[in-house]
């Protein structure tokens, strides 16, 4: 078996003493998409950023590999320095710097026009604006990830907001999604839309903060709509922590 690229053993996290990931096992192997499902509460988000390491979000055990690397002794800077990045829910706006000089952050050289144009955004209107609150939530989305397909990550951990990136067609969505597959990057995707979730190479259900099942993407979409959750708590769709 090849070594993953993301490897996660017994990962727990506690708020106010109630798991929201419950000793999850789960990797993403090397050039991979990984589609990771699951219904409101599960854990998806949380999993995110506790691999990115946002603050408040230390685990209470568990151990993650990034490329043969412990990844939970280090900060977000330095994940980011390994080649780990998460495009959020709710990006942040980086007030005063122009959409160019946020693409070209650290790199000087690089292309800021083409990852614009692979989100849907025209350079010639997007790259002297402003990041600001001129822009729309949705046009903060596809710049940022505009920046992801930019700096090129071993790992993309994308964490896609329940009512989609602001109309963002689900063929921009899959060719970025491709995009950094073929810039060489593994890919965890945290979606709602099953056809975006179909692309995937491989596919998991996350429930109570636990992978209940893998497989391939039609397998996992099929057990995941088969399921009658309401809210992931345990109880309404069922599933019994062991």
């Amino acid at each position: 078996m090849p070594i993953p690229l993301l490897d996660i053993h017994g990962l727990t996290f506690e708020a106010d003493r109630h798991p929201i990931l419950d000793r999850l096992d789960f990797a993403v192997q090397r050039g991979e998409i990984h589609a990771l499902l699951g219904a409101n509460g599960s854990g998806k988000t949380t999993l995110a950023y506790v691999l990115m390491g946002c603050e408040g979000y230390a685990p209470n055990a568990g151990q993650v590999l990034f490329d043969g690397i412990e990844l939970l002794p280090l900060t977000l800077h330095e994940r980011a320095r390994l080649g780990l990045t998460l495009a959020w829910q709710e990006p942040a706006r980086f007030e005063g710097i122009t959409v160019r000089e946020y693409l070209s952050v650290g790199e000087t050289k690089r292309d800021a026009a083409l990852p614009l144009r692979q989100v849907g955004l025209d350079p010639e209107r997007y790259l002297t604006r402003r990041m600001d609150k001129a822009l729309s939530g949705g046009e903060r989305h596809r710049i940022e990830l505009a920046s992801v397909l930019s700096m090129k990550p071993k790992l993309a951990i994308l964490d896609e907001p329940a009512a989609g990136i602001d109309m963002l067609s689900i063929t921009h969505i899959i060719d970025i999604i491709r995009a950094l597959k073929e810039s060489g990057g593994s890919v965890l995707l945290i979606t709602h839309q099953e056809e975006v979730a179909l692309i995937a190479d491989r596919a998991s259900q996350l429930c109570a903060g636990r992978i209940i099942f893998s497989g391939s993407p039609r397998e996992v979409v099929d057990n995941f709509r088969g399921r009658t959750c309401v809210r992931c708590d345990g109880e309404v769709c069922g599933y019994v922590r062991p």
